[in-house]
């Protein structure tokens, strides 16, 4: 079966307690929580695998232990041409952690893409990765109670917050800050002129040039999770995971919608299966439209913007068609979707794609024709090919580097194991190469809608569900959504309802390497790698520069930061004295 001969090289060096699969190509491992670091070393190193998510849980009601589980994509490494797998499946790693005893070796000293994770189960959990080289909070303010770990099932009463912890009791959060007495400190946010949700930036500067970052992020954590576990059934899960993301809802429900489907065995109808696939690839469009004009805008290319815009509200009058609403919402439940697609509305969505295309052809034959542009964007955020390797990032942030990484591709689900998709990879890392990847990847996008409603196959949108799954049964669902690769873990609880949701957006496995992309640009370009970013998190009004040699500080407006990124004139930092 597919994956065996990986459990097979695994069993060579390690003891694996167990071995269990969820479906054809998702495999469980247990472990010793002392084995735990090397065997995801070799998987993700050795054999070829990347971090798709982890999950930490707590089990105790069903084997008086918490649980981690390290989800790998084993593809290849992909650092040259042609080094893939032949098979490609998901391997998890799990360990069970005594709560007599909740720490663990930490991984992240051999796998640093899992830093993020691990600093997170010790917020949520209370989980300890030992050896763990960054121990500060990640979910958690400042103000929220030591011990206090919000996901463990006794931890407190969901309907009230707890009262805050003052701040002389409880230390704030510490930006890591470089050695050298030469650097200003440039702090972004929480509220930054390029953000659509809070973020807090430090930005470490030796006079325009950044040698280092640290940011805060968090800031507006809705604690969904929590909010599902033995409450929603299914169908309601796919009603609030669709509101995770304001850009890539419908991609969200996806995931969450399609782990179910995996975990019961469902065979969806092949017409809601391509009616899905249409609405995905209409979201990708908007979606790097928007991008793609944002980065137009950052560097004052407003022409840009608006016809790229303009363009824009054709993808989302295509939505309208498809899905009955121009943001898709209530399209998918379990079993399906809600709503056909007729013959008149095929034709008019042929005439809208053909508008579409000429539309964005024009102008972005405009855009790459733009010198002052395309040096704004060239060389500009270079993500090393290494670091990539080693942080696991996601979509056109990777593809971006010259990986092959693409779930469509490597992981094909529903109707895309029908067309042909091909990864498409840029190799410069830098701002440049992102927005060329959204570029071709909003004319595949245009295709294989094409293509979906040449071939779509008749018959039925929506099968009867009849529910089946034990409890304690954990399955995974994923889905290549704009940004990228989005991963949900769900466990069945009783009754129907979700035992643990753990969601885990693709702008996550973005952010812990765009420290080393801020590297060594200046201050006027951060606003535009973060945009190349397209992070999915909220917007801010002001920036506050500080000189660490005598401690002044400025704050700065929107509007003057941006026309420094637009203009490279006026520097904000060079009368702090």
């Amino acid at each position: 079966m597919i994956g065996d001969k990986f459990i097979q090289t695994l069993q060579e060096s390690f003891t694996l307690l167990e071995v269990s699969r969820q479906d054809a190509d998702q495999i469980t491992v247990l472990v010793d929580r002392n084995d735990l670091p090397k065997v995801v070393h070799k998987l993700y190193y050795g054999i070829g695998g990347w971090l798709s998510t982890m999950v930490a849980n707590d089990e105790r009601s069903i084997n008086k232990h918490f649980a981690l589980y390290y989800v790998l994509s084993m593809e290849g490494s992909k650092m040259q041409a042609g080094d893939e797998l032949d098979e490609k499946c998901f391997i998890t790693v799990k360990a069970l952690i005594p709560e007599s005893d909740p720490t663990y070796p930490s991984v992240t000293p051999l796998v640093p893409a899992c830093v993020w994770y691990e600093r997170e189960a010790y917020d949520m959990f209370g989980l300890v990765a030992e050896g763990l080289p960054d121990k500060r909070r990640l979910v958690l303010s400042d103000d929220w109670p030591e011990n206090l770990h919000p996901l463990r099932k006794d931890a407190m009463d969901y309907r009230f917050r707890p009262d805050p912890v003052d701040h002389k009791d409880e230390p704030e959060y510490e930006f890591r800050t470089p050695n050298s007495q030469d650097v200003v400190d440039i702090p972004m946010g929480p509220l930054h002129i390029t953000a659509d949700e809070p973020g807090h930036f430090r930005l470490y500067c030796d006079g325009d040039t950044i040698v280092d970052a640290d940011y805060r992020l968090f800031y507006q954590h809705r604690g969904m999770e929590k909010l599902a576990e033995n409450r929603l059934n299914y169908n309601q899960m796919s009603y609030l995971a669709e509101r995770i993301c304001g850009i890539c809802g419908f991609a969200h429900s996806i995931a969450c919608i399609e782990t179910i489907e995996r975990g019961l065995g469902l065979e969806i109808p092949e017409r809601a299966q391509a009616i899905r696939v249409m609405s995905s690839e209409i979201e990708r469009m908007h979606s790097n439209l928007l991008n793609l004009g944002l980065a137009c805008e950052v560097c004052g290319n407003y022409t840009a913007f608006m016809h790229l815009f303009r363009v824009r509200e054709y993808t989302l009058e295509l939505a309208q068609v498809i899905t009955g609403g121009r943001k898709t919402y209530g399209t998918i439940i379990v079993g399906g979707v809600r709503r056909d697609i007729t013959l008149s509305e095929i034709k008019r969505a042929y005439e809208l794609l053909d508008i579409i295309e000429s539309g964005f052809d024009e102008i972005w034959q405009v855009v790459i024709e733009d010198t002052r542009q395309m040096n704004r964007w060239k060389g500009i955020g270079v993500l090393d090919k290494q670091v990539a390797r080693d942080f696991s990032p996601v979509g056109p942030n990777v593809r971006g580097s010259g990986f092959k990484r693409d779930t469509r591709y490597d992981h094909p689900y529903g109707f895309y194991k029908k067309l042909e998709i091909t990864p498409n990879v840029e190799h410069g890392g830098d701002v440049y190469s992102r927005e060329m990847v959204r570029s071709k990847d909003f004319k595949q996008a245009l295709r294989v809608i094409r293509q979906c409603l040449e071939i779509m196959p008749g018959g039925a949108t929506f099968i009867d569900v009849n529910y089946r799954l034990k409890p304690g049964e954990f399955c995974l669902g994923y889905d290549e959504a704009p940004r990228g690769e989005n991963m949900h873990w769900i466990m069945q609880g009783a009754a129907d309802k979700v035992y643990r949701w753990r969601c885990r957006a693709s702008t996550y496995n973005n952010w812990s390497s765009l420290r080393y992309q801020l590297q060594g640009n200046t201050i006027a370009d951060a606003a535009l790698i973060v945009c190349s970013l397209d992070p999915c998190y909220s917007c801010t009004e002001r920036v506050t520069l500080v000189n660490v040699k005598n401690g002044k500080s400025k704050v700065i407006g929107d509007k003057e930061l941006k026309k420094y990124c637009q203009n490279l004139k006026e520097n904000p930092v060079k009368d702090i004295k």
